[in-house]
């Protein structure tokens, strides 16, 4: 054994047994044990789901390609005018859909052939076709699609999830963000800003090394955790002389799950414990480490592990759904999330998870029926498609619908605020009463507005 190893145990255990005087400290420290600012927490009224998987795909996925079909588009191509440019504020000629639409499931809910896994399963899924944001920039959507608010810096919503519910796993993170690189808002999709900085969502990258730094500098696992529980006594005593320092607490509290996460983290990540059919369905060969696939199968093991809110981003704010140019390079994203994403939905409803676990696919905004560039779609926040599976949604339904041409919403409009209204609602929580006060005033995630829209809850 290392002589320094052995001379620092030894420390340890005459501070807990052989002092006279640290008996006497340590039961005082014990009896100012406080409570767990992750411990699991009830909702308003009994919930449908008790997770969340969010799909962000980066960069505005067009509605009238994907999930929104417009039969007169594709007859207008070239001989009409409607909205168009890179920020849609031009007329332009229109833009005729690259791809077929086909029906999908029992229900025929019609998607086109760039999702062929996805269109298989329309039967657990509802399509929102009447999305509408409040801003056409990369960055503003994102935030706003993640925090509510398109201008200004605010809690992302699955911290607002971990503030809500807490997590059944103290072990692990409550919120987890699979980014193996960063979209347009950066860290603010993660970020807690004014909430306790324990609901912050901690980032994987993927690869051989997911989470940095989860071996132990000593292998004597007694050591170490002799030193985390003194050094756990010492740091919270410390930590109630200085009421209120969220930032504080949060380190305090990362060290218990970092040193738990050394592992069970090590545990999620192994997915060579996967059968080959459970490989297969995410698209995944034996010994992956990266990929969408390999972010979907992560997901699942900690969906099953007790994380409340895990989100997948598919692109960055250099790699993404933007086509201006040229939408064929749609194809491209689209082949990259199918198949991985089907295989999500399909392994969740084999274990019997997809019924409270709820699944969401949503872009920032949608693209033009008219041309951008010279094969391209624009920016467009007045109207696109989102979805939702699982964790009590109405599967196999469509609901709302734009103008002919894809360019406004014509019926059941779905603002960005009555999203987050309704997945909160899911989860249990009345939106308008999921409050933290900052400033002197109570803020929330959908601000003063949102709506729940009834219509996509079974």
């Amino acid at each position: 054994m290392n002589p320094r190893h052995l001379h620092r145990r030894e420390i340890m255990r005459s501070l807990v047994g052989a002092s006279t005087l640290m008996p006497g400290l340590l039961s005082q420290l014990l009896a100012e044990d406080g409570n767990d600012p992750l411990a699991p927490k009830q909702p308003h009224f009994t919930a449908k789901a008790s997770r969340v998987i969010f799909i962000f795909s980066n960069g505005g996925v067009s509605h009238m390609d994907t999930f929104d079909h417009k039969p007169e588009l594709f007859k207008a191509d070239g001989k009409m005018t409607g909205v168009g440019g890179g920020l849609s504020n031009q007329q332009r000629v229109l833009l005729k859909p690259g791809w077929q639409f086909r029906p999908g499931g029992q229900c025929g809910t019609l998607v086109s052939d760039l999702f062929p896994h996805l269109r298989e399963l329309m039967d657990d899924i509802c399509v929102i076709r009447s999305m509408k944001g409040d801003d056409n920039e990369h960055y503003n959507a994102t935030l706003g699609l993640h925090t509510g608010s398109f201008f200004f810096s605010r809690p992302s919503i699955g911290s607002w999830i971990s503030y809500g519910l807490g997590t059944t796993n103290s072990n692990l993170p409550s919120f987890v963000a699979l980014a193996p690189q960063m979209p347009y808002a950066g860290t603010q999709i993660f970020n807690n800003d004014f909430l306790p900085a324990y609901h912050q969502g901690v980032r994987v990258i993927g690869g051989k090394q997911p989470v940095a730094n989860l071996d132990r500098r000593t292998q004597q696992k007694g050591l170490q955790e002799m030193e985390l529980e003194f050094a756990d006594l010492l740091n919270n005593r410390h930590l109630r002389s200085r009421a209120g320092d969220s930032n504080l607490a949060a380190r305090i509290r990362s060290f218990e799950t970092a040193f738990h996460m050394q592992t069970e983290a090590r545990d999620i990540f192994a997915i060579d414990q996967e059968s080959d059919a459970t490989l297969s369905l995410y698209g995944l060969k034996r010994g992956q480490t990266e990929g969408f696939g390999w972010q979907c199968l992560v997901a699942r093991r900690m969906a099953e592990r007790g994380v409340r809110f895990i989100e997948l981003v598919d692109g960055s704010s250099s790699d993404n759904w933007d086509q201006h140019a040229d939408m064929a390079e749609h194809a491209k994203h689209a082949k990259n999330i199918d198949q991985p994403v089907a295989g999500l939905l399909r392994d969740l409803n084999q274990r019997g998870m997809l019924q409270d676990t709820l699944v969401v696919w949503t872009t920032e905004f949608g693209r033009t029926p008219g041309v951008d560039g010279t094969k391209g779609r624009g920016h467009h926040s007045a109207c696109f498609s989102s979805w939702m599976a699982g964790g009590g949604v109405k599967g196999g339904h469509v609901h709302g619908s734009t103008d002919e041409i894809g360019a406004t919403v014509a019926e059941g409009k779905v603002h960005v605020h009555d999203f987050h209204a309704t997945i909160l609602h899911l989860l249990g929580f009345d939106h308008e009463k999921l409050t933290y006060r900052h400033g002197g005033r109570d803020f929330r995630l959908t601000d003063v507005f949102g709506n729940v829209v009834g219509e996509l809850i079974a």
